[in-house]
């Protein structure tokens, strides 16, 4: 599985693991901060929300284009110091009116500084695999890249979570998710009789008088959304722990940070400069630009993970898990689960009966550790929103070796599917993840009557129900997420990289700026049913697409 890959690889995914790591412990909380800071109803900060997404991912057009002029390797190491300075801003907890400059300027900040870093970053993986002795592990070389930057978004809901618990229960609360929404409802007098009285019990709950209740109102909202002040703070740590990746190990990459500009003009390079015809290079950004549209309905869907899906789990899900479930909210348990799958991998592939023995015992060790660790929690446990996120990296990590060995096998036989065609399965996968919670929200109440009803839900469904979601929906990210990336990188004319690269971030941003559409159907008194059969349509519609200009995209990315 990892052999015959390049070392700058492990270099370039470590710092990017890094900012990940940052990036996803900041997206966690991000929209439960705009509601808990400011009182932002649900499309208000789906719309901020979709907006700064758009932004992150549109910026690496930009970030691309100067590295193609630049060179691949400044752009990143500015983009890390610009982010660096976004998130500083956004961990720093002030009076309302002057937080909402500050932390636009931050978003800005943060926007820009991706959009130097991710691409590029990218691209520089792209370049060691031109070498003809790595080209065939390509595809291979970004799931294991793309497995190991979510090895960070997978540990960062559980940052966000224990930093916001830690803050907030030296104030003298805990969290409840109804509490934010109520308290602004309350300061602003738009409160109904009954989300009155669901709040004076709350307040009971915390400690708080029912005599003062403005009182408790600004005491929580200022605890709670301090709190997410200081979660955001743990991006800023991330970051210096990237740059120290990045530049402490360079001598490995180092022959991979050159664009085809700078190539030209060098004696010695392993980038190879492909000399493409006009027609060529229009087949070549024709068949990306139809692959483009495909995925802007991807991204529209599964961005929803930090936006309504977070809805959903604040709202609609049991507050508690007990059981197995359990174990699905233990960061180390999963870890342990998530290192066990890939000894398990080596207890069969390794070339040694001594490796294999070895590889055979620390898989049981480690399944040892987690079932320790699961007869050790408490049952049931209490559960937060945020802590969903988690899980699809987590599927992520543990999936990644298994995408593999299927298409490995698929490979040897002659019959892995195209890059397209893994992009058009993901479109489908996506659309049953969906339809999971098309039939788990038939029973309930639409958030327009939740809303109407003090918040809280009559009716909680199981945490299997999005449990499930997340995973189906990683299938579908595998399909296409990685292999996407792969795809950019192969396909796009030498010197367009940086701007091909940027260009898939481009239509990526507009996905994600499009999850506001779903935020703003939210509350419209739409079935809640309905809602998620929207993203249903719209993955089935762009898989039916792609097939149907399948046999054009083969043809014209034949030769790469």
């Amino acid at each position: 599985m990892f052999k015959g890959h390049p070392k700058g690889l492990y270099a370039l995914a470590l710092a990017n693991t890094g900012e990940r790591f940052g990036y996803y412990t900041m997206l966690a909380i991000f929209v439960l901060f705009l509601q808990a800071k400011f009182g932002y109803n649900e499309a208000q900060a789906g719309n901020i929300y979709g907006i700064f997404l758009g932004c992150v991912y549109f910026m690496p057009l930009i970030g691309g284009m100067l590295a193609d002029r630049f060179g691949y390797g400044k752009m990143v190491r500015t983009g890390i110091i610009v982010m660096f300075l976004g998130y500083l801003l956004l961990a720093v907890p002030m009076a309302t009116a002057t937080a909402k400059v500050t932390m636009f300027s931050a978003l800005a900040l943060i926007a820009i500084g991706t959009g130097l870093f991710k691409g590029n970053l990218q691209v520089m993986v792209g370049n060691l695999y031109d070498e003809a002795k790595y080209s065939a592990f390509r595809d291979n070389g970004f799931s294991l890249f793309y497995m190991a930057i979510n090895i960070g978004s997978m540990f960062a809901p559980m940052a966000a979570t224990k930093v916001t618990d830690l803050f907030l229960g030296k104030a003298g609360y805990t969290y409840v998710p109804q509490i934010p929404s109520l308290a602004h409802q309350y300061l602003d007098g738009t409160i109904s009789t009954d989300a009155l009285s669901s709040f004076e019990a709350l307040a009971v709950q915390q400690g708080g008088n029912v005599s003062d209740l403005a009182g408790f109102a600004n005491s929580y909202i200022d605890a709670l959304s301090g709190a997410y002040n200081y979660g955001f703070g743990v991006a800023c740590i991330s970051l210096i722990l990237s740059m120290a990746i990045y530049l402490g190990f360079r001598k490995w990459y180092k022959h991979a940070d050159v664009n085809a500009k700078q190539a030209k003009t060098m004696e010695h390079t392993t980038v190879h400069v492909e000399e493409l015809s006009k027609e060529q290079t229009r087949e070549r950004i024709t068949a990306l630009v139809m692959v483009f549209a495909v995925v802007i309905f991807f991204w529209m869907s599964f961005q929803q993970a930090g936006l309504c899906l977070t809805y959903f789990a604040r709202d609609y899900t049991a507050s508690e898990a007990s059981g197995f479930t359990r174990i699905g909210f233990n960061i180390w348990a999963l870890a342990l689960i998530a290192i066990s799958i890939y000894t398990l991998f080596g207890a069969f592939q390794s070339e040694t009966k001594r490796n294999k023995l070895i590889c055979g015992i620390v898989t049981l060790v480690l399944w040892a550790g987690a079932a320790v660790l699961y007869l050790g929690m408490p049952n049931p446990i209490n559960i937060l929103p945020q802590q969903f996120q988690q899980f699809n990296p987590f599927f992520v990590v543990a999936l990644t070796p298994v995408s593999m060995a299927v298409f490995g096998a698929l490979a040897k036989k002659g019959k892995e599917p195209s890059s397209p065609r893994k992009i058009g399965m993901g479109m489908i996968v996506a659309a049953l993840g969906f339809l999971i919670l098309v039939v788990c929200s038939f029973p309930l109440a639409s958030p327009a009557e939740l809303k109407a009803q003090g918040g809280v839900s009559s009716t909680l469904v199981s945490p299997n129900w999005l449990i499930s979601t997340y995973l189906v929906l990683t299938f579908a990210e595998l399909l296409l997420s990685p292999i996407g990336i792969s795809f950019v990188t192969k396909v796009a004319p030498p010197k367009y990289k940086g701007m091909m690269m940027g260009l898939w971030f481009c239509v990526t941003a507009i996905g994600n700026y499009l999850t506001s559409v779903i935020a703003r159907i939210w509350g419209t008194g739409m079935p809640l049913w309905m809602v998620w059969g929207v993203l249903v349509v719209l993955c089935l519609l762009s898989a039916v697409f792609i097939f149907s200009i399948m046999k054009r995209l083969e043809k014209a990315t034949s030769g790469c």
